[in-house]
């Protein structure tokens, strides 16, 4: 079974197409669990409506606003599944992406998780095969990958940006590589937090910018913590 963690924090507009995707997938041995990282908009009248679509496949939980990484650590800790699918709010999946990515790990056995490319607004994410040289200088991998339960070493909930790249590089130090799916499988609302998708040069730019801020300071706990 896949456990799907969905964090959100005041995303109600954005969830209902994240949930109507994973409803269309073809591969339907799921659960759902929607951790309310303290949200202040209408979520619950939102989930209200898919507590009877899912029924007991969906299980919601909720905390004190404390961030993505807690909320997905709160999800993990009460999934059943033997494989790991942290979905963003923002997300809408390809009918066949669960299919393709765990067909994907139970073909490549060595593997830890499996990643694709994804469509954000009208541009392609393609990202590249799996490197460990690569993924030591840059973060190319999204959160949403799908995980062996077995080999997931949690999120580091003090890190507040790149904390793909931070889980990413914590399982390779431990032996635990991914493998890239040559396909675009999901894509990213648009309209959502734009300083998660700053180019690459704002933040060389832009250094006064809080977002930016936290990117920085984020890159040098990462950088040190990882001896890059």
């Amino acid at each position: 079974m896949i456990s799907i963690i969905i964090p959100v924090y005041n995303q109600a507009d954005k969830l209902p197409k994240c949930l109507d995707s994973i409803l269309n997938q073809t591969y339907n041995n799921y659960e759902i669990i929607i951790v309310d990282d303290g949200s202040t908009d209408n979520l619950n009248i939102t989930l209200e409506k898919y507590k009877n679509i899912f029924s007991y496949k969906l299980n919601i939980l909720e905390q004190e606003n404390k961030g993505a990484n807690s909320a997905r650590n709160h999800g993990y800790k009460s999934a059943k599944g033997e494989y790991l699918l942290f979905c963003d709010a923002d997300l809408v999946l390809q009918a066949n992406m669960m299919a393709i990515m765990l067909k994907t790990l139970k073909d490549n056995q060595s593997a830890s998780y499996a990643y694709s490319s994804f469509r954000y607004g009208f541009k392609i994410f393609k990202l590249w095969p799996f490197s460990p040289e690569r993924l030591k200088i840059i973060p190319f991998i999204h959160t949403t990958s799908l995980i062996r339960r077995e080999h997931f070493s949690g999120f580091d909930e003090n890190i507040k940006k790149l904390q793909d790249w931070d889980l990413w590089l914590t399982m390779l130090a431990k032996g635990h590589a991914g493998i890239w799916i040559n396909k675009v499988l999901f894509k990213v609302q648009t309209g959502g937090t734009m300083s998660a998708w700053l180019p690459s040069g704002a933040y060389k730019l832009l250094p006064f910018l809080p977002e930016v801020k936290k990117y920085n300071q984020a890159l040098s706990i990462i950088k040190q913590k990882h001896s890059l």
